[in-house]
């Protein structure tokens, strides 16, 4: 009739077995690209201020890095960073109230991300928002800044 059926179809809690480590693997990549991700993230922040007002080759391959992996999985946006309403000089309120001049009130890091996108990807077509988010009084970083390139 046929070879051995052992050699064609494993049995039930083989297949469940192998299916469990293909997901454990799975999972364990999915970690190992956030964790790189937010290496690539910080490493973009901690460039910033070393020179101010100077946006050096590397930040652009950093903020180039972050985005293409963003879009690699198939996304059209991906938050740059998080901070603290206490980064705006007046609180974040213009920036809750999509305010005309907010970016004004930016301080540190968001005004340098804010700087890096008008200069370098705004002339590429990219957009930024910077939103305030609903989160309880003990989240201290309550502001997203983030970057897309779809509709």
């Amino acid at each position: 009739m046929f070879g051995k059926i052992d050699d064609l179809l494993p049995d039930a809690k083989e297949l469940q077995r192998r299916a469990g480590l293909e997901k454990t693997r799975k999972v364990d990549e999915y970690v190992d690209l956030l964790a790189e991700a937010e290496l690539e993230k910080r490493a973009l922040i901690e460039s910033f201020g070393k020179k101010p007002g100077i946006f050096e080759e590397r930040t652009v391959k950093l903020a180039s890095a972050i985005i293409q992996r963003a879009a690699r999985g198939g996304n059209s946006e991906v938050q740059i960073y998080r901070f603290s309403n206490l980064l705006c000089t007046d609180g974040g309120l213009a920036i809750s109230q999509n305010a005309a001049g907010w970016e004004d009130t930016l301080a540190g890091a968001p005004q340098e991300i804010y700087r890096l996108w008008s200069d370098c990807l705004q002339p590429r077509g990219y957009q930024i928002r910077y939103a305030m988010l609903e989160l309880p009084a003990s989240f201290r970083e309550n502001i997203s800044i983030v970057v897309s390139w779809g509709d």
